[in-house]
């Protein structure tokens, strides 16, 4: 089952909680992510941020795969 509508928008409860993970490790990383525009930050740093919050998806899905079995 997909976590997109056939519009292709995000579920609302999904997009919080990505919102809350992006905020979390901006911080945890020392990036200074606002509500709002960022236009001040590098893509270096975004990427930095997207690129942990990938990576904590993919060991999240993997507990989560391994606690099934």
């Amino acid at each position: 089952m997909s976590n997109q509508n056939s519009k292709g928008q995000m579920v609302p409860e999904a997009r919080g909680a990505l919102n809350n993970m992006k905020y979390e490790i901006a911080r945890e990383l020392g990036v200074n992510l606002k509500q709002g525009y960022n236009g001040n930050l590098s893509s270096r740093e975004n990427g930095y941020v997207g690129g942990y919050m990938v990576k904590r998806l993919i060991e999240q899905a993997e507990r989560q795969m391994s606690n099934q079995q």
